[in-house]
């Protein structure tokens, strides 16, 4: 049996980091055979004395902190696989929980030569009880939000550009390199693109599940896509093929407003093809909404879905223009 290192970028994650935690001592897979390396980047809340307390309460499971003083994600990464031992790591996110089952069956697809990076799905839940945030939770699995993402929609097994949270052999970074640290953000995808354009396959098993905790406020979402859109930016300057229509949209969306409002102070025309975008795009925002709220017995997904679908569209889509056009 191989062993297992589970490796976790972090920083500031006292609320979570303890779930996910408890998670991975619940696993199938022999504690025995894994060790979790967390690379925290100079937490300044009660990250660490969480995760002290949890090595100090659980012996049977190996535990360990690395400093992380660039506090960047990929060199996160980078130092807690420096730092392991194991034959397989599995990256995890301070934000996740994995289902018990969740290294074992990796391991298992790993063996089984179905690819060189496997994921599953992501079960999106609310960071907190407010209404604004399951919105952000509903709109974090929702097609509009997210467009055809195997991971959040689920699907049959299959070959995917990206998962979220991947398991590979060690032997595959001597193949491809280690993870990208001037990618602030997309690291995963871009380390993904190496995979591929060595001839590996990065495989989606939507048996892999694990929860992901999505961000409590409309602000930490559009900070989180602000991000996402400037690093996503950034990595298309390197990989311009890359670019799949679910990504393009809401950049083109961003622009055509824009553009349109630009034209609109000269020409009527444009005010009117900026009204009736605008107005279909609110009216499709808060069908959905309606749609959702129906599913899910929840009233205020009418208002918070379409406002939670807007802020992913606007921040993702002006980020990523921005970046571009630096």
């Amino acid at each position: 049996m191989p062993t297992v290192s589970i490796i976790v970028p972090c920083y500031n994650e006292q609320a979570t980091i303890g779930t996910l935690l408890d998670a991975i001592f619940r696993q199938t897979f022999p504690c025995r055979d894994m060790e979790v390396i967390i690379a925290d980047g100079m937490s300044r809340d009660g990250t660490r004395q969480e995760i002290s307390n949890f090595a100090q309460t659980h012996p049977e499971l190996r535990v360990s902190i690395v400093d992380n003083p660039r506090k960047i994600i990929p060199a996160a990464l980078n130092l807690a696989i420096a730092a392991s031992s194991g034959d397989v790591i599995v990256r995890l996110d301070a934000h996740s929980a994995p289902e018990p089952d969740y290294i074992e069956r990796c391991v298992r697809a790993l063996s089984a030569g179905l690819g060189d990076n496997v994921g599953g799905a992501w079960q999106v839940k609310p960071g907190s009880s407010g209404w604004i945030a399951q919105a952000i939770a509903a709109a974090g699995a929702h097609p509009l939000g997210v467009g055809d993402a195997r991971y959040r929609l689920g699907g049959a097994p299959q070959a995917v550009d990206t998962v979220p949270f991947g398991a590979f052999k060690r032997s595959l970074i001597e193949r491809v390199g280690k993870f990208d640290e001037s990618l602030l953000t997309n690291e995963d995808y871009e380390f993904n693109v190496r995979i591929r354009r060595a001839g590996g396959v990065v495989w989606f098993d939507p048996q892999i599940r694990s929860s992901y905790y999505a961000r409590s406020t409309l602000v930490e979402l559009l900070r989180q896509y602000w991000r996402y859109g400037y690093w996503k930016g950034r990595m298309l300057r390197r990989y311009p093929e890359t670019i799949r229509w679910r990504q393009f949209l809401p950049p083109a969306f961003v622009f055509s407003l824009l553009a349109l409002a630009v034209v609109a102070l000269w020409l009527p025309a444009a005010r009117w093809l900026l009204l009736i975008e605008m107005t279909t795009y609110l009216f499709v925002l808060l069908l959905a909404g309606l749609v959702e709220a129906w599913r899910r017995r929840n009233p205020a997904l009418i208002i918070g879905l379409p406002l939670a679908i807007a802020s992913m569209h606007l921040a993702w889509g002006s980020a990523l223009l921005w970046s571009l056009l630096r």
